[in-house]
C-alpha cells in the first residue's frame, strides 16, 4: 500500500525511532515553549500570555485592579492550555519586588514575602500592569509584531512583544529544559541603556567597552558583588559564568567596646527563615566558634543581627567564616541560553544579546512607521474627497437629494474614489460648517507633514537608529532615574583576598604602643605610653613613630616607595628592649624609608601624597598588604618619594610647598581612586610638597609656634582651586614649612 497512512492501519516501527521522534517532539516542545525566553522581550510564553490577557482585560498602570482568579481564568482559557497553579506562580513572581528587578505586575495583597512565604489564593489577590510591562506591549495594536492563532484557533497572541523595555537583561531569566538550561541575573536598565546607546553609535565596539557600562548584574536584593572584574569580562564575553554575591553588612558599636554585625540585605533568592535556620544549626553544632547568638529583627527591612563570641572576635574574621558555611554568600549562574529571532536556541554573549535587542527594535520601529503611514494614507485620501466636496457643497447635496444612486455620480461630477465617496456620504449635516473645513484643511497639512517624515524615517537607515538612540535615551530616562527602582541596588566589591587564619580572631585585645626609630627598630610597649622619654634606643638612634594601637589592629605603613605593608599589632616584638629591625618583617627596600604608621580602620580613607606635589584618596581598605612585599598604591615620577599618609578627617586641605607658598581648597576635590600617580594638589615651578594638614574649613587652619597653638580663622588669601600656586602663608608662620 503506497500514500499517507489510513485510520486503523498498523505498522512495524522500531521502537528506537518511535521514541526518538515522540521525545524529540517534547524537547522541542519544552525548549521553545515553556522553558527557554525570547532574546527579543526576554519573556517565556508563559509571561507573554499573562501580560496580553492583563492588557485586554485593560488592567493598565493608571486603571483599576482586578481579581487574580480572573486574569488567571482568560490565560488558561484562551491561551495558555496549562493548570491554573502554574500561571498563578508565574504571576505572582512577576509582582514580587525581591524577585523580579523590574516588577511587571502591580500586586494588591499577600503576594508572598523575602521569607518563603507563599501568596494568598487567587481568589484574594488583585493586580494590574506596571509601566514597565506596558513599554513591553508598547505598540502592540500597530502591527509592531505578528500575532498567530492561540491553541484552539478561537483567539489571537503576538508571536513576540514589541519590547520597548530591554526586559531580558534587565529582569533576568532562568529555566530548565530538555538538554539545556537558562540562566540569567538581572541587570540595572539605566547601565543597560547606556551601553544600548554606545553600541548604536560604534557597532563594531568591544565587549569590554560595553562591560565599561555593564559592570554586574543588579539584584533586586541588593547585596554585593564580589566577583574579580576579569571573571566578569569572561562570563559577558562566553554567555557562560558564574557571580559571587555577598550580604551587605556592617558593624553596629555598642557600650563598653561590644559590638554586632548588622545584615541588612541578604544575597538573590535566598529565603531569610531558611537561611537563620541554617546559622543556627550550624551555632548548636558549633561549627561557628566566633559567633555567639544569630537574632531576625527584621520588618519590611532586613536586619539580622550576629553577636559575636566576644569583643576581641574581628568582623571581619567573623563574616568571613560565615560567607564560607552559608548562604551569606552565593554564586549566581550566568548562562545566556536564549531562542533567537528564529527560534532557535543557543548561547549569546553579552554584545549578542544586546544586538538582538536592538535589531528587534528597528524591526518594530519600521512595522509601526509602515503601519502608521497606511493609515496616514488613508485618512489624506479621505480628508482630501472632503477638501474636493467643500469646493461646491450645494452640487454635493443636490445629488444626494436628487440621485437614487448618489455614490456613481459624486465619484464622477468630482472625480472621487469609491472610499471618498463612502466618506462624503455618511457625513455628517454639521460637518458642513465653514470651521469645520478649516480643521480638515489644519488636519490635512499636519499629517502631510507626518506622512514626509515618516516616508524620510522609512528611507533613511541612520535617521531610523537616530530614532532607536533616542527611544533608548527615553527608556533610560523614564526607569533608570535614581529613585528606589531605578539606581543601582548590588554594590560592585572587589575580590575577597586569602582569609587570614581563623586562629588570629581570638588574639586578646590589649592596648600598645607601637615605637619606630629613625635606623627602622620598632617594638610594642604594654599600654599607652605618651611620653618618648620613656623609651631607649640605641646609639646614635631616636624616636621616629609613636602610636597607641591593640593587638589586635592591623598597623598600616606607609614607605617613600609608594607601598604600603601590614603588620598584626600581635606581632610586634614586645618588651623595653630595642625591638627588632621592620626590614625582618617586611620586605622593605633598602632605599625606601617608612613615611607614615598608622592603624587600620574599616571603612576609613587615607590621603597619599608625594613630594611631588600629586595624590589622591583612597579606601583603607584597598590598602591592607596580604604578603610581606607590600602592596603598591602610589605610583612615582624617578625623581618623587611617598611622603605623606593622612587619615581623612575635615572638609579641606592645607598644602605648603618648599617654595614657602599656602595653598588651601576643598577634600572635594581630590578624586577617590585604588591605585596611581594622582591628581595635582599644588603646582611648583621647583621644590616640592613640604608639609600637609587636613583641617575643618570653619575652624579655621592652626599650626604650632613653640609651645602655643596660632589660628587663621580668615582663609580667603590663600582659598583656592586644586592644582594652583598658592600664596605665600601668614605672618608668623615657621620658617620650616611645617604645621607641627
Amino acid at each position: 500500500m503506497t500514500g499517507t497512512a489510513t485510520a486503523g492501519e498498523v505498522r512495524d516501527t522500531p521502537l528506537a525511532e518511535a521514541l526518538g521522534e515522540r521525545y524529540l517532539a517534547y524537547a522541542m516542545s519544552t525548549i521553545v515553549s515553556r522553558s527557554l525566553p525570547d532574546v527579543r522581550d526576554g519573556l517565556k510564553p508563559v509571561h507573554r500570555r499573562l501580560l496580553f490577557a492583563m492588557q485586554q482585560l485593560k488592567l493598565d498602570p493608571a486603571g483599576g485592579f482586578k481579581k487574580c482568579a480572573r486574569v488567571v481564568g482568560d490565560v488558561i482559557g484562551k491561551y495558555h492550555p496549562h493548570g491554573d497553579v502554574a500561571v498563578y506562580d508565574a504571576m505572582v513572581r512577576l509582582a514580587q519586588d525581591f524577585a523580579v528587578r523590574y516588577p511587571l505586575v502591580e500586586g494588591q495583597g499577600n503576594f508572598g514575602n523575602i521569607d518563603g512565604d507563599n501568596a494568598a489564593a487567587m481568589r484574594y489577590t488583585e493586580a494590574r500592569l506596571t509601566a514597565v510591562a506596558a513599554a513591553l506591549m508598547e505598540g502592540l495594536d500597530e502591527d509592531a509584531v505578528d500575532f498567530r492563532p492561540t491553541y484552539d484557533g478561537t483567539e489571537e497572541e503576538p508571536v513576540v512583544m514589541p519590547a520597548a523595555f530591554p526586559n531580558l537583561l534587565a529582569n533576568g531569566a532562568a529555566g530548565i529544559a530538555v538538554g539545556m538550561a537558562t540562566s540569567i541575573p538581572p541587570h540595572n536598565v539605566g547601565e543597560i541603556c547606556d551601553a544600548l546607546s554606545h553600541l548604536v553609535g560604534h557597532p563594531d565596539c568591544s565587549i569590554e567597552e560595553l562591560v565599561g557600562f555593564i559592570p554586574g548584574p543588579d539584584f533586586p536584593t541588593g547585596g554585593v558583588l564580589v566577583e574579580a572584574r576579569d571573571a566578569v569580562l569572561e562570563a559577558y564575553r562566553t554567555g557562560r559564568g558564574s557571580f559571587r554575591l555577598r550580604a551587605r553588612w556592617e558593624v553596629e558599636r555598642l557600650s563598653h567596646g561590644l559590638y554586632q554585625v548588622i545584615i541588612s540585605e541578604i544575597p538573590y533568592q535566598v529565603q531569610k527563615s531558611r537561611l537563620i535556620e541554617k546559622i543556627a544549626e550550624l551555632l548548636e553544632a558549633k561549627k561557628l566558634p566566633l559567633l555567639a547568638d544569630v537574632r531576625d529583627e527584621s520588618t519590611d527591612v532586613v536586619r539580622i543581627v550576629l553577636e559575636p563570641r566576644n569583643r576581641t572576635v574581628e568582623a571581619d574574621m567573623l563574616m568571613e567564616q560565615l560567607f564560607r558555611q552559608t548562604d551569606l554568600e552565593v554564586r549566581i549562574p550566568l548562562n545566556m541560553n536564549v531562542l533567537d529571532a528564529d527560534s532557535v536556541p543557543r548561547v549569546m554573549t553579552l554584545k549578542e544579546v544586546l544586538r538582538a535587542f536592538l535589531d528587534h527594535r528597528h524591526v518594530v520601529l519600521v512595522r509601526r512607521s509602515n503601519h502608521r503611514l497606511g493609515k496616514i494614507e488613508r485618512r489624506l485620501e479621505i480628508l482630501e474627497g472632503y477638501l474636493k466636496a467643500y469646493l461646491d457643497l450645494d452640487k454635493v447635496i443636490r445629488i444626494i437629494r436628487e440621485e437614487d444612486e448618489p455614490k456613481p455620480k459624486l465619484m464622477k461630477a468630482f472625480a472621487l474614489t469609491d472610499v471618498q465617496a463612502e466618506a462624503i456620504l455618511n457625513m455628517r449635516l454639521r460637518s458642513l460648517r465653514k470651521l469645520e473645513e478649516m480643521e480638515i484643511r489644519g488636519e490635512h497639512g499636519k499629517l502631510s507633514a507626518e506622512r514626509a517624515e515618516l516616508r524620510a524615517l522609512l528611507a533613511d537607515e541612520a535617521l531610523r537608529w537616530q530614532r532607536i538612540a533616542a527611544e533608548v535615551a527615553a527608556i533610560k530616562t523614564e526607569f533608570g532615574k535614581p529613585d528606589a527602582l531605578g539606581k543601582r541596588r548590588t554594590e560592585l566589591g572587589e575580590a575577597p583576598n586569602a582569609v587570614v587564619v581563623p586562629i588570629e580572631a581570638f588574639i586578646e585585645r590589649e592596648d600598645i604602643t607601637v615605637v619606630l626609630s629613625e635606623k627602622g627598630w620598632i617594638r610594642a610597649v604594654k599600654g599607652h605610653v605618651d611620653n618618648a622619654e620613656d623609651f631607649k634606643f640605641k646609639e646614635g638612634d631616636q624616636l621616629k613613630y609613636l602610636l597607641h594601637a591593640a593587638t589586635t589592629d592591623k598597623l598600616l605603613f606607609f614607605a617613600t616607595n609608594g607601598r604600603f605593608y601590614t603588620i598584626g599589632g600581635d606581632k610586634l616584638p614586645r618588651g623595653r628592649g630595642h625591638g627588632e629591625p621592620l626590614r625582618l618583617m617586611v620586605d622593605l627596600p633598602n632605599d625606601a624609608e617608612v613615611s607614615a604608621v598608622l592603624a587600620y580602620r574599616a571603612g576609613s580613607r587615607l590621603l597619599v601624597v608625594s613630594s611631588g606635589g600629586r595624590g589622591f584618596l583612597v579606601k583603607a581598605e584597598e590598602v591592607v598588604a596580604q604578603t610581606r612585599a607590600g602592596k603598591q598604591i602610589l605610583n612615582l615620577a624617578e625623581d618623587e618619594q611617598a611622603l605623606f599618609c593622612l587619615a581623612v578627617e575635615g572638609d579641606a586641605v592645607a598644602i605648603i610647598g618648599r617654595n614657602r607658598k599656602l595653598l588651601v581648597f576643598k577634600l572635594e576635590e581630590i578624586p577617590e581612586m585604588t591605585r596611581g600617580r594622582g591628581v595635582i594638589l599644588q603646582k611648583y615651578r621647583d621644590g616640592g610638597t613640604a608639609d600637609l594638614k587636613l583641617f575643618n574649613l570653619a575652624d579655621g587652619l592652626s599650626w604650632k609656634m613653640g609651645e602655643k597653638t596660632r589660628t587663621e580663622a580668615n582663609l580667603m588669601l590663600w582659598l583656592g582651586k586644586r592644582a594652583t600656586v598658592g600664596r605665600t602663608p601668614p605672618v608668623g608662620f615657621p620658617r620650616n614649612n611645617k604645621f607641627t
